[in-house]
């Protein structure tokens, strides 16, 4: 009972956690993916800084709706540029395992495993990959779940496995992103 009622209060209130989203706009990158707000922030940026961020994707992204992690890492490169750090002093690597696989396929090969449904993280990974942004597989992953190189978006790289893709990122001084 102390459970449902637990259950029925968070449904109740789900939709005043969710972020409000009305003082973001678009970045100076990318304007219709990763919107930012402006920020007084207390902790600078050192002239000079350079980011080297991974982003871990294992996640399963609803068939129809952008991943949120791939919007998080357009917001990321976003947000620095417009806090004054050049935009070839932000690498993002996108590394991708698991059920995430499914948001690096080519129209036709995600349509083929969704109903007929658009891939609708597609876009945003192609604008991210014209940025420099890496897109990075697991190999492993690939192999069960049947995904081929040629099932992918142009420009997705495959690893070995997504630990192998992590271990090699981290030793190119790359921090991985806790969310």
């Amino acid at each position: 009972m102390l459970r449902a009622a637990l259950l029925a209060t968070l449904l109740i209130a789900a939709p005043a956690l969710a972020q409000d989203r009305s003082g973001f706009g678009p970045g100076p990158v990318l304007a219709d993916v990763g919107p930012i707000a402006p920020v007084a922030s207390d902790v600078p940026i050192p002239r000079g800084a350079e980011f080297r961020i991974a982003f871990d994707l294992a996640a399963k992204t609803t068939p129809g709706q952008l991943s949120r992690q791939i919007e998080t890492a357009a917001r990321t490169l976003n947000m620095h540029v417009a806090a004054g750090v050049p935009q070839n002093k932000v690498k993002i690597v996108l590394i991708f395992h698991g059920p995430a696989a499914l948001d690096l396929l080519n129209p036709a090969a995600y349509a083929a495993r969704n109903d007929g449904k658009a891939n609708a993280s597609a876009d945003a990974v192609q604008k991210l990959l014209g940025t420099g942004v890496e897109f990075i597989l697991c190999g492993q992953t690939a192999a069960s779940q049947g995904i081929r190189k040629a099932d992918l978006i142009p420009g997705v790289k495959m690893a070995l496995s997504a630990i192998t893709a992590h271990a090699l990122y981290q030793q190119r001084g790359y921090t991985l992103n806790p969310f």
